[in-house]
């Protein structure tokens, strides 16, 4: 059995429930990205701890990544909020909002997300709404914007391991236009397992569009532990 509540059953999907007060759980996510003329690897660590019984905070100290042409990269650090409205399980739908600042250097990026998810026995359908803004550059004037709408399903198959599918559609808006008509869809497999005070999950994605610059796979692994 898992003994702490802040297991993911989705790696490209945010779940509405947060963690308790005064917990603290260590996550590390890793993704890899393949391309036709790209192979990236980008790495995440982040603490999360529960301030209260709806609020969530999370702190990203390290955020790294090693991609075709760039090689080695610091990508700053980032801080995260998500305050929990309503649960999935007793409410008819759980809600949660989050926020997440990201800073470096020649690089500012705002991610703002609505989390929706209702529980039905062993199942969990997540959707996850997502509105990003990036300014990039040297004085910041490169400007990028995403929406992005993500769903995932899950089935606890027995106490520690689960299974399911996640489906993810991005809109891209170069300088905040839509000229270009860039849509990505990847969609693809997880498998979640939890023991005790730690988790593991996965999911590996394949995109289902042409979008030239895009991984046509992506892998993420997430690994958490409580304390």
């Amino acid at each position: 059995m898992c003994a702490f509540a802040g297991v993911r059953h989705f790696t490209f999907l945010y779940e509405a429930p947060t963690s308790p007060p005064g917990s603290v759980e260590l996550e590390n996510t890793v993704t890899w990205g393949h391309g036709s003329d790209s192979n990236d690897v980008f790495v995440r660590e982040e603490v999360e701890i529960g301030v209260t019984e709806r609020l969530q905070l999370g702190i990203y100290p390290l955020d790294w990544s090693h991609q075709t042409g760039n090689g080695l990269e610091y990508n700053g650090a980032a801080i995260e909020a998500i305050y929990n409205l309503s649960n999935p399980v007793i409410d008819p739908l759980g809600i949660s909002l989050y926020q997440e600042i990201s800073v470096a250097r020649r690089h500012f990026e705002s991610e703002s997300k609505l989390i929706a998810q209702k529980n039905f026995g062993r199942w969990i359908f997540d959707y996850n709404a997502t509105l990003e803004a990036k300014w990039e550059d040297r004085h910041l004037e490169e400007e990028t914007g995403e929406f992005q709408q993500a769903l995932g399903a899950s089935y606890e198959l027995s106490p520690r391991l689960s299974v399911g599918l996640e489906f993810l559609h991005e809109f891209v808006f170069p300088e905040w236009r839509d000229a270009e008509k860039i849509r990505n869809v990847f969609v693809g497999p997880n498998v979640s397992y939890r023991r005790h005070s730690w988790f593991v999950t996965a999911t590996a994605l394949a995109q289902a569009t042409d979008t030239s610059g895009e991984a046509d796979f992506q892998v993420r692994t997430i690994f958490g532990i409580g304390f």
